[in-house]
């Protein structure tokens, strides 16, 4: 299953945590991971190098991290919005293979 968590600070969107495989199918032919996974990146290079907020982005192994610092939170809000957005529609559709959820830190 993949875990999506979105960190909140004090209301606004601050990072996020991507982790897992979906099993929706084999290795390299899941193509929910391949969907969430390209969703996740967009928005970590649209964050870092087209905004061009100081973010820290970490990808590996089915493992992606983005956390930025909380006075570039709404530079960030609507492309964060966007990716949560996008996740919970396709929780909804797969439930058994992603799950999303919020973290106040």
């Amino acid at each position: 299953m993949i875990r999506a968590e979105f960190f909140v600070s004090e209301g606004e969107l601050v990072g996020f945590h991507i982790s897992g495989h979906a099993g929706y199918d084999d290795a390299g032919k899941d193509i929910l991971c391949a969907f969430v996974s390209s969703a996740a990146y967009m928005t970590a290079n649209t964050i870092t190098e087209i905004v061009k907020v100081p973010a820290k982005a970490e990808a590996e192994d089915g493992d992606m991290v983005l956390s930025l610092d909380k006075h570039d939170a709404a530079k960030c809000r609507d492309h964060l919005k966007g990716l949560m957005l996008h996740l919970k529609n396709t929780e909804e559709q797969y439930p058994e293979y992603l799950t999303v959820k919020t973290t106040e830190v």
